[in-house]
């Protein structure tokens, strides 16, 4: 993964001990060989059937949902979904916390859109041609000066009925801790007048506690944030979905609404303490 190159980007500080502690044995040493060998050669498989995504079939968006929960089953992930009821509203931006490349499909598996992702993910081997073929609007976190052309792509998108988005947090956590969300891409929702949906991701183990095994963070590269999905025992991701928010006339005011939402606070100025992980951030509640 790639690091911060300038002072005023958006970075996480988490690093090996976040990971250290979200982690769990993995098991025994044949049993791992084959959970990493069933899941590769049905990933492989499924491999071929991405162009149906790009195909304008009726009822594609609930062939995405499908396709979505499928690439997690391979990878040794189940979804849950909770919360309000998913509405089928044309024009809507959807935002949620950000821990990793996984969180593509498991929003997709709930309400598939177009992303808001790094422009270096259109590159990436298999998931670029997945990237590609849901329509990915690409931003340069090197080249900020362009984030305007962002949004108005993305309220363009807005208007036209579909369904965008976005991390508001510029960047990747480790899913025990978090960061601000950033108000700029609600500026689309309040451009093109349409609501937004906050959804709360979180990964856990099969006992319930949290995960980091499904994060992507610091010097991670892709093949080693794979490698340690592939690797573990089943993870399981809930997604609960949160109230509908209005967009109003003031991007800050709802970045702060839509992230008390995520974060499950009670009200956008609610003080917020909680225990540290690994690399000693707050843990998400």
């Amino acid at each position: 993964m790639s690091t911060r190159t300038h002072a005023w980007l958006p970075a996480a500080s988490c690093g090996p001990g976040c990971i250290a502690a979200g982690a769990a044995a993995a098991g025994r040493r044949p049993v791992v060989m084959l959970r990493v060998a069933l899941r590769a050669t049905l990933t492989i498989l499924l491999l071929p059937t991405l162009p149906l995504l790009a195909v304008p079939l009726p009822g594609r968006s609930h062939l995405q949902r499908r396709y979505c929960r499928v690439v997690l089953r391979c990878l040794g992930i189940r979804i849950t979904v909770s919360g309000g009821p998913v509405r089928n509203l044309p024009g809507v931006l959807v935002v949620s916390g950000h821990v990793s490349w996984v969180d593509i499909f498991a929003i997709g598996a709930v309400m598939p859109g177009a992303f808001v992702a790094k422009a270096e993910m259109v590159g990436w081997p298999g998931l670029g041609t997945l990237a590609r073929m849901m329509k990915v609007i690409p931003i340069d976190r090197d080249d900020l000066r362009r984030l305007p052309e962002v949004v108005r792509a993305v309220a363009d998108r807005l208007r036209a009925g579909r369904t965008v988005v976005a991390f508001p947090e510029g960047t990747t956590w480790c899913g025990l801790a978090y960061g601000p969300f950033r108000p700029a891409m609600f500026q689309a929702a309040i451009d093109a007048g349409r609501p937004v949906q906050p959804l709360r991701l979180s990964y856990h183990h099969r006992d319930g506690s949290r995960s980091t095994v499904a994060s992507y963070i610091g010097d991670d590269s892709l093949l080693t944030s794979i490698r340690r999905l592939v690797t573990a025992r089943r993870t399981v991701v809930h997604v609960r979905v949160e109230s509908l928010q209005l967009p109003g006339e003031d991007r800050r005011d709802l970045a702060a609404r839509c992230e008390a939402a995520v974060r499950g606070t009670p009200s956008p100025n609610a003080a917020w303490a909680a225990p540290a992980c690994g690399d000693g951030h707050a843990l998400v509640a």
